[in-house]
């Protein structure tokens, strides 16, 4: 189904996006979208630059991708995010009729993971996310 070199790569391409979003102090969040095996876009959280509740990794790399492709329909791409997407994104995904998301951490109390979503453990992702709420707990 997919290729496990293209998978860590695009993965880890999501990885430096979340790096990017820690650096900024926000919640570090990465996504990738891939479509035809290239990435089409990607983007870390921004919510705070932005001062936006809608400024998620998995938005703002949505809203790049439609604009790439000069289409809202994302038909035959693949999102790669660093943690399972809020609802707010996963309607969004649905949305933007995105094929699969593929993603490295887990949320907490998650009750239904989305047919659409495929796990793909990467402790990198989980880490940084709890370095990020640790250190926030500590100011």
């Amino acid at each position: 189904m997919f290729m496990v070199n293209n998978v860590d790569n695009f993965i880890n391409i999501a990885y430096k996006e979340a790096q990017r979003a820690y650096k900024k102090r926000e919640v570090p969040v990465g996504a990738v979208i891939v479509k035809d095996g290239k990435v089409i876009a990607k983007a870390h959280n921004l919510k705070e630059k932005k001062k936006s509740p809608l400024a998620h990794a998995e938005i703002l790399c949505i809203e790049k991708a439609c604009k790439k492709i000069n289409n809202w329909r994302l038909d035959d791409c693949i999102m790669y995010v660093t943690l399972y997407p809020c609802n707010m994104c996963l309607g969004a995904i649905k949305e933007s009729r995105i094929n699969t998301v593929i993603y490295a951490a887990n949320r907490e109390n998650i009750t239904n993971i989305d047919e659409k979503c495929i796990y793909i453990k990467d402790d990198r992702c989980l880490n940084i996310i709890q370095q990020f709420f640790k250190e926030l707990r500590r100011k």
